[in-house]
């Protein structure tokens, strides 16, 4: 269903006057693969717009090959650490760097005050950011429009991005507000490759990524071991895939040594991209909220997500064939790291092997 283009806001934006934007997210590896409809709903309104992002550098993957981003501009996480002359010269190439596009519109997606004091010396006609209950003046007058946020984890993440276009007028339509992430021939020819190795093939084979880089949302090595079991017990290949975290990889050699069943173990193997490829080839990916479950919605890959503390209806996988599994507490999702901050989700631990294999068989008999 195409979305309406008719806008009622006396402060609209015409889309047809933006040659350049600059759309800022300064968080983690999912938050920032979540922001890619902004560019693909931003780029269907004004087709002739130029459009960049601000991002930090280690969440690059997420976006680099998008179709619709023009330039990707890049903040290191460790520029504080390297000196203050050494931190200057990086913060002063990157403002000139982004002064030198001279920007109609910039899209600030968080409430980090990078982002107004950004917009004050980028001087764009338009800007818009969320609307922060307290926060000082200098942020409200650091754009010139703001858009409300609903809270209490009722709306998906992505959509909450998509309001700081319907606030200027900009209604997404609902192809562009799909994921996107492009692994490149290259991580596509890695593991091709690889999978050949491996005797498999695109589509005979499901992935399972256990681990989080929160390990207050992972299911349990154990319950995880059980899986593996029923799931060799059927007939099916799986791929088992982490990050190259020790922690990640203890846990991946934990569920192993439990499971006692052939498996092919690529845990810390691939970059982002290289993971996003072997994802795309998957038949189903199973895991747990963490950017890699993102991952497999933006390349179209089946899910079955097992959610704890975190909220699925803000943080599921979008638009792409799913089952949440969680449990039945009635204090989910808290948002909090572990019961009473202990690490350890009795939501995630009360989720049973036969919810999982059922959800299993309505995504992907």
């Amino acid at each position: 269903m195409p979305a309406p283009t008719a806008s009622y806001l006396a402060d609209a934006i015409d889309p047809a006057l933006l040659r350049r934007a600059l759309v800022i997210k300064l968080r983690h590896h999912g938050d920032v693969l979540l922001t890619s409809p902004v560019f693909s709903s931003l780029k269907a309104a004004a087709p002739d717009c130029e459009i960049d992002a601000l991002i930090f550098s280690d969440t690059a993957p997420m976006l680099e090959g998008h179709p619709d981003l023009a330039r990707l501009h890049c903040i290191g996480r460790n520029w504080k650490k390297l000196g203050p002359l050494a931190q200057l010269r990086h913060e002063w190439a990157l403002l000139k760097a982004l002064r030198a596009r001279h920007y109609d519109l910039v899209i600030h997606l968080t409430d980090h005050p990078r982002g107004a004091w950004l917009t004050r010396l980028l001087t764009p006609r338009w800007a818009v950011a969320p609307q922060r209950a307290g926060k000082a003046k200098w942020w409200k007058n650091s754009f010139s429009h703001l858009y409300r946020t609903v809270g209490g984890g009722r709306r998906h993440t992505v959509d909450t991005h998509l309001d700081a276009l319907r606030r200027l007028g900009i209604q997404p339509a609902t192809e562009a507000r799909r994921l996107q992430m492009h692994p490149g021939p290259e991580a596509e020819t890695k593991i091709d490759v690889l999978l050949n190795a491996h005797g498999l093939t695109a589509g005979s084979f499901i992935q399972l990524h256990p681990a989080s880089r929160w390990f207050f949302k992972c299911w349990p090595a154990k319950l995880n071991a059980q899986l593996l079991q029923a799931l060799a017990a059927r007939g099916e290949k799986i791929v088992i895939t982490a990050a190259p975290d020790p922690r990640e990889q203890q846990m991946v050699e934990a569920i192993i040594a439990a499971a006692k069943v052939p498996v092919v173990n690529l845990a810390g193997q691939f970059s982002l991209r290289e993971l996003a490829a072997l994802t795309a080839r998957a038949r189903l990916f199973i895991g747990v909220d963490s950017a890699p479950m993102h991952i497999a919605a933006a390349v179209g890959t089946p899910c079955v997500a097992l959610f704890g503390p975190s909220g699925d209806k803000e943080w599921g996988p979008w638009m792409v064939k799913s089952e949440v599994v969680s449990s039945s507490h009635s204090c989910r999702p808290c948002g909090q790291d572990g019961c009473g901050g202990g690490k350890l989700s009795e939501c995630l631990y009360a989720i049973g092997v036969q919810q999982v294999l059922d959800a299993i068989d309505r995504v992907a008999p």
